[in-house]
């Protein structure tokens, strides 16, 4: 009865009403004082049935929500009292009432605005922690799953003090699930995997809330998801809408952390990511590898995608040390993921990134001591493929700038140790790789001046496989309209499927400037020595030269060159018989198929008369190419002059055809070491040399070639035999004047070309001022007369007279008996 009486006693201290409350409502036992509890514990106590079984009872429940958004200053007491009731029940191990618990706090949660939402979250979220921390794998889950919804609203209101570390962790730690079951396996892990996901969403969008992207965050999140990822048996084609196994949706929430994440924090995402590549030691097989960095590079935002490949790139500097098939793995997943970020990188970080990967190629041959091993070069052979898969994806006008760049960092050719050798191979194969995604429109453009010295200067190198190379580099510059498979075969037949357009007008004016220097390349490429390859190729880029700029304008040029070939394989005596008769063969082949691309039938006539006569003397004479290695023909006489190509002959099939004939007939043939690289082949000082050697030259090639014409009509001798004719003849130059006569021409244009122009200025200065002095004179007397009086005026216009004569005089014989200056200096300029 005292506790009955203490119940319904009347209490006067108002500030006592909660305690007192609080006290007879635990102590009381017999019911009587539930009416005295407050009405949101009676809401909450009433949504739990008396048998767990029958589940949350949804008539109390929608009472209670309609309560809490009725009174929204009650929702944190709602939520702490449910937290209560929540903790009791896992402690006892009811886990039904647990999950009816934390079914109403999910109701509860979807049922409030934002702008109230924060007053509820403390608790919410202390009971999925609550949760999270018991061993039950379905509390776990269940737990997971409120959160996801949770991380699915948008929170109007900033949160100041919310933090997910532990979340984090534990999500994280649940993707590493190894239950013995694999179905609840997989279920833990997709729901750890499911949560980060969580997690990643609601923290992303809110500058407020703990930054994700530290370190120690990134690195429990990307290796959870790497590990899930690498898990899958094999790759699916397709990815899911909704992915349902720990794979795909691990794959999935990578896709969306990368996506999310910004330029200054996708570094955070890709140092774990390669440190977990690392430990698990990924790289060798790379395929998961590969498939991961496609992913990113997918999945990244554009601009920031050439940040991937700088990171990568960086991780191989620091892997250096390691075997070269981890590092070839490297370059590989480098060659895959870089086309994907070329298309977005100009200016600086493009030529950054080839920088790079020529420094890598550079260490990579200079770590190689004797030689180069298989390892080695498939990792060499990765980075150029990178670079080639680099540059691909670039427009036509930074692929230039690319060769451009490689170009200069070729070492010299004069350098012929054996690293520098291999190196300049290395880059050079970058090149090529570089050129073969080039689609040349204009030659003008494709072979700026500072790109093609260089690259006829390694035409000249002394090592075989490097001018293989740059022939090569050539070959895809050139070849407009796919002739290069057609032409690698040398041979005097017809090539039916070949295309020939006239060349534009630019490159005519190409070919004028710049065809002499690369044909002079090519000569003195296949003149070293008596090596297939290297003829072939110089025979394929000659040949592609001829088809992409032969036309009438450019004709007499090309027939210098063949005649210079044949030349080469008369005169030099160092070369082999075998390699004389390569020679022929290659030049009488280029000779019929300019005939055809410039469809000039009576050189085409000609040629096919001449190439008759030889099928019947001398076959060998004929492709195909005769190698060292294999036997030949007892006798190589190729000291046959009606079977060689005619000068005169030559240049009355083109006079037949009504094109211009002078520079053949008066020109001289390419010879080898006749002119530097850097100069062009008509240049004013070889032109006089050429027009005064003409006179002298044209009876000697007369006389000469009277009977190795066949097919041509054949000059009368008789007529020839006269006074003018026998005075020429006469008159001729020895062997030894004309060879001296061309070293001082050589000689004289060396000094134009190589000395600077502040010695040539310096060298043309007068040695005595004449004039000026004799002016000063004129000058002085003049003023001196002034002084005089007018009766000397006739005496002073006498001095004057005399003076003057005296100044022109002198004018004419160059002052005190000199001689004038422009005959002082370099009078063999002007000497005839």
């Amino acid at each position: 009865m005292s506790m009955i009486k203490c119940c319904f006693e009347p209490l006067e201290m108002p500030e006592f009403l909660d305690s007192f409350v609080k006290k007879c409502t635990e102590g009381c036992c017999c019911g009587c004082c539930s009416a005295l509890r407050p009405r949101y514990k009676r809401l909450v106590d009433n949504i739990f049935p008396a048998n767990p079984e029958d589940g949350l009872v949804k008539s109390n429940m929608e009472k209670l929500t309609f309560y809490s958004l009725r009174s929204p200053e009650k929702l944190d007491r709602i939520g702490e009292y449910l937290y209560q009731r929540a903790s009791k029940d896992i402690y006892r191990k009811r886990y039904k009432f647990v999950e009816i618990a934390m079914e109403a706090m999910d109701l509860l949660l979807m049922a409030c605005h934002a702008q109230i939402l924060n007053l509820f979250v403390e608790s919410f979220l202390r009971m999925v922690q609550k949760l999270l921390e018991d061993t039950n794998p379905t509390l776990q889950i269940m737990a997971t799953n409120s959160f996801v919804r949770f991380a699915n609203i948008e929170e109007d209101t900033p949160s100041y003090h919310r933090r997910y570390d532990f979340f984090i962790s534990k999500f994280s730690s649940m993707c590493y699930g190894n239950n013995d079951d694999v179905e609840l396996r997989d279920s833990i892990r997709m729901a750890g995997i499911k949560g980060l996901q969580g997690v990643i969403r609601k923290t992303v969008s809110d500058d407020l809330v703990a930054n994700i992207w530290e370190k120690q965050h990134m690195e429990k999140i990307v290796p959870s998801l790497l590990f899930n990822m690498q898990s899958a048996p094999s790759k699916s084609s397709d990815t899911e809408a909704t992915p349902s196994t720990p794979p795909l949706l691990a794959e999935a929430v990578l896709r969306e952390l990368v996506s999310r994440a910004s330029f200054g924090h996708i570094k955070s995402v890709l140092k774990p990511l390669l440190t977990h590549l690392d430990h698990h030691k990924l790289w060798v097989p790379n395929k998961f590898a590969i498939d991961t960095f496609r992913i990113v590079m997918i999945s990244i935002q554009p601009q920031y995608s050439y940040t991937v490949v700088e990171t990568l790139m960086s991780h191989l500097d620091q892997n250096l040390t390691s075997s070269p098939k981890t590092r070839t793995s490297l370059a590989v997943v480098l060659s895959k993921i870089i086309a994907i970020a070329a298309g977005e990188s100009v200016g600086p970080s493009a030529l950054d990134i080839i920088n790079n990967l020529l420094m890598h190629l550079k260490t990579s041959v200079s770590t190689q001591h004797d030689e180069s091993t298989p390892e080695e070069t498939q990792y060499q052979e990765a980075l150029i493929n990178a670079l080639g898969e680099f540059a691909n994806h670039h427009p036509d006008y930074q692929k230039i700038e690319i060769m451009l760049f490689i170009m200069n960092t070729v070492p010299d050719p004069s350098n012929k140790s054996k690293g520098d050798q291999l190196l300049q191979n290395i880059l050079l194969k970058s090149l090529l790789k570089v050129g073969t995604q080039y689609r040349t429109v204009s030659f003008e453009k494709a072979f700026p001046v500072s790109f093609l010295q260089p690259l006829l200067k390694m035409g000249r190198a002394a090592s075989i496989p490097i001018r293989i190379i740059v022939m090569q580099i050539f070959q895809q510059l050139l070849d407009r309209h796919q002739n290069q498979h057609l032409l690698n075969v040398i041979s005097v037949t017809h090539y039916p499927t070949l295309t020939v357009e006239n060349p534009s007008r630019s490159d005519i004016l190409f070919t004028h400037k710049y065809g002499s220097n690369i044909l002079q390349a090519i000569i003195e490429s296949m003149s070293q020595e008596n090596h297939l390859e290297v003829l072939k190729s110089s025979y394929n880029t000659i040949a592609l030269v001829i088809v992409e700029m032969a036309c009438g304008e450019t004709v007499q040029e090309f027939l210098l060159f063949i005649l210079g070939v044949q030349q080469v394989a008369v005169t030099e005596v160092e070369l082999s018989p075998k390699h004389r008769c390569n020679l022929h063969s290659i030049a009488i082949s280029l000779l019929i198929l300019l005939g055809r691309c410039t469809t000039i039938g009576t050189l085409v006539e000609y040629v096919e008369k001449l190439i008759l006569a030889r099928k019947e003397e001398a076959p060998y004479l004929l492709p195909p190419l005769m190698d060292n290695d294999k036997s030949a023909p007892s006798t190589l006489n190729t000291n046959l002059p009606h079977l060689l190509i005619d000068k005169l002959a030559v240049a009355e099939c083109l006079q037949q055809a009504g094109l211009e004939s002078n520079r053949v007939q008066t020109g001289s043939p390419y010879a080898l070491n006749q002119m530097d690289i850097s100069a062009h082949r008509h240049s004013w000082v070889d032109t006089h040399s050429a027009v005064r050697n003409s006179v002298v030259d044209s009876s000697y090639n007369d006389i000469e070639s009277v009977s190795s014409s066949p097919g041509v009509q054949k000059r009368s001798l008789a007529s020839e035999y006269n006074f003018e004719s026998m005075k020429r003849v006469l008159a001729e130059p020895t062997e030894a004047s004309k060879r001296e006569a061309r070293e001082k021409q050589m000689q004289i244009g060396r000094t134009f070309r190589e000395t600077a122009f502040e010695d040539l200025v310096r060298r043309t200065e007068p040695k005595h001022d004449v004039i000026q002095n004799k002016l000063n004179e004129i000058f002085n007397a003049l003023s001196a007369e002034r002084q005089i009086s007018s009766t000397c005026g006739v005496q002073a216009g006498s001095l004057l007279n005399g003076t003057t004569t005296a100044i022109i005089e002198a004018g004419k014989h160059g002052g005190t008996g000199q001689r004038p200056i422009y005959e002082n200096n370099f009078p063999e300029l002007f000497f005839y």
